[in-house]
């Protein structure tokens, strides 16, 4: 797999992953949020490339504090093959290339099995609890 900053001529591909994998919510436009990513460190946008096809993506951004990880996403037909994996190390290195201390994830409650795998790459409850607040609406 080859790891490298997204492209916006990919943008209804990795749209089109994010479906596959359950990762698109009716109250987030996917493709807002990736016109969003573009205009903050584009080059933390990554995805894996396999035979010409997106096959794995993760969106990562650095607030100057911590990093935050998003949109990871492996093919379903791909998963268990160490995609994911391969491609956080990669974010990682990116982050602590900028300075980058701490990174988080969120994941939504019940996505247990997203839970275990993250926790089998070293991330672990913060003690933290996410809270959000929608500036500007996407509908």
């Amino acid at each position: 797999m080859l790891i490298r900053p997204f492209s916006p001529a990919e943008t209804e591909e990795v749209v089109t992953l994010w479906e596959a994998c359950g990762l698109v919510r009716p109250w987030n436009d996917p493709r807002k949020d990736i016109a969003r990513k573009l205009t903050v460190q584009p080059e933390l946008f990554l995805v894996g490339e396999d035979g010409g096809a997106v096959v794995a993506t993760a969106m990562a951004g650095f607030d100057g504090h911590r990093g935050w990880v998003y949109y990871v996403a492996v093919a379903p037909e791909r998963q268990g093959e160490g995609l994911a994996r391969t491609l956080l190390a990669e974010v990682e290195e990116r982050l602590m290339a900028v300075g980058c201390p701490k990174v988080n994830v969120q994941i939504r409650s019940g996505n247990d099995r997203v839970a275990g795998f993250w926790s089998g790459l070293g991330y672990a409850p913060d003690g933290a609890t996410g809270m959000g607040k929608r500036l500007i609406p996407d509908s």
